[in-house]
């Protein structure tokens, strides 16, 4: 298994994280070759897998950076998550985050199971003091800058205190990663008015208001990729819709403009013309580019990538959380909730 030391201070320029091989739909090829992509001297990769598959697959290829650390089953998407990562201590979920718990690594990717990850998260790396719900921070491609929502899936059912607390969260987010001075703060509703929305929302406004965050009130769901707001907060079952809309509107519209573009001689001069353009376009829109979600308020940066993350996806997920660490977001994260301890509760798993 290697060397058990945690990591010191001196090392942390040097980040180390691990890579589940076996999750994703094109494991381990893919993720193998995302692995050795973005592995270098300053980004040191712990690959979990199995020995006899993931060895072939790293043959004559620079791994001067990658140790494979040995796992002998997988998690699916079928199995319960928190009783899996209970029972299953071989899987490569578990050992994944067993190594970020250990101080071997300073945070765990995946493309596996999003519910074990969030299981293994919880129950293995644990929160963070001060944080009584982890929530997935994910970065939308705003018209203006980089948009960050949150809660995107990790909690389905909140509290209004929640909403505060992803609102630190993700103005920590947007300080340390982003750049952003004072990240403004706005809570996903129907309407502008600070008396719409539902029971959590109208309550998650007022606590929102007296929180001492920059909050500049509600965001309807037109003006998420605005610039109405540098950090939107919202439960994670209405995020993770939200998400997910984004993600199929810009699948679609894709797809009509290719079709568009071939389907007259006219057309295609004009689809030729503009490609360049909508390249472009396209990269600032594309998931891949940033490789996955974080789940933030564990003790290590969980990264969670699609299910068919590509070897680009894996590299980048690999790449952003690296710079997340060196940019000192789990710092940012206790430095804004102030380390005070907000209350310790009963997690979602």
């Amino acid at each position: 298994m290697g060397d058990e030391k945690r990591l010191t201070v001196g090392q942390r320029t040097a980040i180390t994280l691990t890579l589940d091989a076996e999750g994703g739909d094109h494991a381990p090829d893919e993720v193998v070759a995302g692995a050795l992509s973005a592995a270098a001297p300053e980004l040191r990769v712990l690959l979990v897998g199995r020995p006899e598959v993931l060895e072939p697959l790293l043959d004559g290829a620079d791994a001067s950076n990658v140790e494979v650390i040995p796992s002998a089953s997988v998690i699916s998407s079928d199995d319960e998550p928190a009783t899996a990562v209970k029972n299953m201590l071989d899987s490569s979920i578990v050992i994944g985050a067993r190594t970020v718990a250990d101080g071997r690594s300073q945070g765990f990717v995946s493309a596996g199971s999003t519910g074990a990850m969030l299981a293994a998260g919880l129950l293995l790396i644990k929160r963070m003091q001060g944080v009584r719900r982890p929530a997935i921070v994910t970065v939308l491609p705003g018209v203006v800058g980089p948009v960050v929502l949150l809660d995107a899936g990790a909690n389905a059912d909140c509290r209004p205190e929640h909403l505060v607390e992803f609102g630190a969260l993700g103005t920590a987010y947007g300080r340390t990663v982003l750049g952003l001075d004072a990240p403004r703060v706005g809570l996903l509703n129907i309407g502008e008015e600070a008396g719409k929305g539902s029971e959590l929302a109208r309550a998650a406004h007022e606590l929102l208001s007296r929180s001492g965050l920059r909050f500049v009130g509600n965001v309807e769901g037109r003006d998420l990729l605005g610039d109405s707001a540098d950090v939107v907060v919202t439960d994670g079952f209405t995020g993770n819709v939200a998400l997910k809309v984004l993600e199929g509107c810009a699948s679609s519209i894709f797809g009509r403009m290719r079709a568009a573009a071939g389907a007259s001689s006219r057309a295609k001069v004009g689809g030729l013309l503009l490609r360049p353009a909508l390249r472009s376009m396209k990269a600032g829109m594309d998931p891949e580019e940033y490789g996955g979600t974080y789940l933030l308020g564990v003790r290590g940066l969980v990264v969670i990538c699609h299910g068919n993350a590509s070897r680009k996806a894996i590299a980048n997920a690999l790449r952003f959380g690296a710079d997340a660490l060196r940019k000192g977001v789990l710092e940012g994260v206790t430095s804004e909730l102030g380390g005070s301890g907000v209350g310790e509760e009963t997690a979602p798993y």
